[in-house]
C-alpha cells in the first residue's frame, strides 16, 4: 500500500501555516492542475495532483480535522480508525486507545464522571455580508446564532414532569459496555443509552427528552479592519452544545465582501475605472479621483491614451496581517462624445481634418497599427 504525502507538503505551506496561507496555496494548486485545463498523458497526472491538493485543503481548513492531523499524522484523519457514530472532531480516534489502553493501564480519555461518554458540540458556521468600507475601517455587529438553555418543562431533566431517569440496565449507568478481544478488554459506548449511562422511559414532551430546547441569542461581533473575503473568526464556545458534559462547538463567522460600485479589491490593492472626456485626455489636466478616505487630485498628462494606469500609494486596504496599506490603481478610460449637435459635428470634422494633415505624430498607435497590417497581409 503507498505512503500517502503529508498534507502540508502537498500543498507547500509550513506547519504553522494560517488560514488564509493555506487556502491560497491551494486556489494556486487548483488552479494549475484542474482537470479542465490539463488533457490528455498530462491530464492524468493532473488529475492525481488536483485530487491530492483537495484532500489536503479539506482536512487542514477544517481547525479539527487539522488538530487530529497535526497529533495523530493521517491515522488522526482516517475514518476507518475513528470513533463510532456520534464521535466529533477528532475524539473518536483518542478515545479508541483510550478504550483499549484504558483498561490494561487503568487510564481513559473522553469519559467523563462515572466512565460515561463524553462529546465536544459541532461547529457552527454563519456567513456574514459586509461592505468594502466596513472590511477596510473593521466594525462591530451583532448576529442571531441558535443557543440551546434548559428546558422550562422539565428543568433539563428530559423526563416528562412527575417522572425521571433510570439507571441504563445494560451498562448500569457507566455510559459503556465491555467486550474481550483477546487479551484486550475493549469498550464500547453503550447501545442503549447512547452512552448518557440513563434511559428516560417517558421523554418530556416540550424538548423531546433532550432536556434542551433550541433558542435565539444575541451575539456581539468585532470585524478586524482589513479583513478579505473568505477570512472567517473563530467565536469559542458559541457552537453546538457538548454530549454528557462534554464541551460546546465553536462557531466560525465567514466573511462574504459586496460588491462595490466603484472598487474592485485584490488582496490590499483596489482598482477603479476612471472616466474622462475626449478633450481632457488630448489637452491634458487635473482631475479628482475617489479613495476610501475622501477625493484625490491625480494630473492627466497632455494625450493620455485609454488604458493609461496611475497608482496612488497607499490609498489601498491595510490588511489584517500586513505593515502598510496597499495602492489604489485607477484605469483610465476616454469617452466619445455622443448626441452631438451639427456644430460639434462640423468642428469634429474640422479638427479631424487638421489632424489628418498633421501626419502620424498626432496618431502614434493608429500608424503603427497600419504597420503592423501590411506586415500581417504581406506574410
Amino acid at each position: 500500500m503507498a505512503t500517502k504525502r503529508d498534507f502540508y507538503e502537498i500543498l507547500g505551506v509550513p506547519k504553522n501555516a494560517s488560514e488564509e496561507e493555506i487556502k491560497k496555496a491551494y486556489r494556486k494548486l487548483a488552479m494549475k492542475h484542474h482537470p479542465d485545463r490539463n488533457q490528455g498523458d498530462a491530464g492524468k497526472e493532473a488529475e492525481v495532483k488536483f485530487k491530492e491538493a483537495k484532500e489536503a485543503y479539506e482536512m487542514l481548513s477544517d481547525p479539527a480535522k487539522r488538530a487530529a492531523y497535526d497529533q495523530y499524522g493521517h491515522a488522526g484523519v482516517d475514518p476507518n480508525m475513528r470513533g463510532g457514530p456520534g464521535a466529533e472532531g477528532f475524539g473518536g480516534f483518542a478515545e479508541a486507545f483510550g478504550d483499549i489502553f484504558g483498561d490494561v493501564f487503568g487510564g481513559g480519555r473522553g469519559r467523563g464522571q462515572g466512565g460515561r461518554q463524553v462529546y465536544r458540540g459541532s461547529d457552527l458556521s454563519y456567513a456574514m455580508e459586509v461592505t468594502l468600507e466596513e472590511a477596510a475601517h473593521g466594525k462591530e455587529a451583532q448576529i442571531r446564532i441558535p443557543s440551546w438553555d434548559d428546558c422550562d418543562t422539565c428543568h433539563g431533566s428530559g423526563a416528562k414532569p412527575g417522572t425521571k431517569a433510570i439507571v441504563c440496565t445494560t451498562c448500569h449507568g457507566q455510559g459503556a459496555v465491555q467486550m474481550r478481544q483477546g487479551f484486550f478488554s475493549v469498550q464500547q459506548t453503550c447501545p442503549q443509552c447512547r452512552g448518557t449511562g440513563k434511559i428516560i422511559p417517558e421523554p418530556c414532551t416540550a424538548c423531546h427528552g433532550q432536556g434542551k430546547i433550541k433558542k435565539q441569542k444575541t451575539l456581539e461581533v468585532k470585524i478586524p479592519a482589513g479583513i478579505d473575503d473568505g477570512m472567517r473568526i473563530r467565536s469559542a464556545g458559541n457552537g453546538e452544545p457538548g454530549t454528557n458534559g462534554g464541551p460546546p462547538g465553536d462557531l466560525y463567522i465567514e466573511i462574504r465582501l459586496k460588491k462595490h460600485d466603484i472598487f474592485e479589491r485584490d488582496g490590499d490593492d483596489l482598482h477603479c475605472a476612471v472616466p474622462i472626456s475626449f478633450t481632457t485626455a488630448a489637452l491634458g489636466g487635473e482631475i479628482d479621483v475617489p479613495t476610501l478616505a475622501g477625493k484625490a487630485a491625480i494630473d492627466i498628462p497632455e494625450g493620455t491614451q485609454a488604458g493609461k494606469q496611475f497608482r496612488l500609494r497607499g490609498k489601498g486596504i491595510k490588511g489584517v496581517r500586513a505593515s502598510y496599506p496597499g495602492d489604489l490603481y485607477c484605469h483610465i478610460t476616454v469617452e466619445t462624445p455622443v448626441k452631438l449637435t451639427e456644430h460639434q459635428r462640423k468642428l469634429l470634422k474640422e479638427l479631424d481634418e487638421s489632424i489628418r494633415k498633421g501626419g502620424a505624430k498626432h496618431s502614434p498607435g493608429s500608424d503603427s497599427w497600419t504597420d503592423k497590417l501590411k506586415n500581417f497581409f504581406n506574410a
